[in-house]
């Protein structure tokens, strides 16, 4: 279960890129921003005897706007807070970059909806 989200921020050193802060959940779960791939990750129970992870995927449509485009969690970690934990990587992301997005993913849409931050809201091209 994922009981509350808390932000963790880890060291920024040489290798270290502006995008290295992680939320993480009560249980140990961490979102990792893969920049390259353009995905945020997280490996439920912190990857202990499974493969599957948790993605969330974005895309760039222009300098500063990108598109979220979906979320995917492995059916046994659904129902735990991990798209919640995902998205709001995302969403931190958008503030930190001072991106806006279009949203393409209904769950992202949802979550918008019922956490309606206005820094978030601003962000959002509809």
């Amino acid at each position: 279960m994922f009981p509350r989200l808390a932000v963790l921020l880890r060291g920024r050193g040489p290798s270290c890129s502006a995008a290295c802060s992680s939320l993480s959940s009560g249980c140990g779960s961490r979102v990792e921003h893969d920049r390259r791939h353009r995905r945020f990750t997280v490996t439920p129970g912190g990857g202990a005897g499974t493969r599957e992870c948790a993605v969330l995927q974005y895309r760039f449509t222009g300098e500063k706007e990108v598109e979220l485009m979906s979320t995917y969690v492995p059916e046994a970690f659904r129902s735990q807070g991990v798209a919640a934990l995902l998205t709001q990587a995302a969403m931190n992301f958008l503030v930190e970059e001072n991106l806006k997005a279009h949203v393409s993913c209904w769950y992202i849409k949802k979550y918008i909806e019922d956490h309606p931050l206005q820094h978030y809201k601003d962000l959002i091209i509809t």
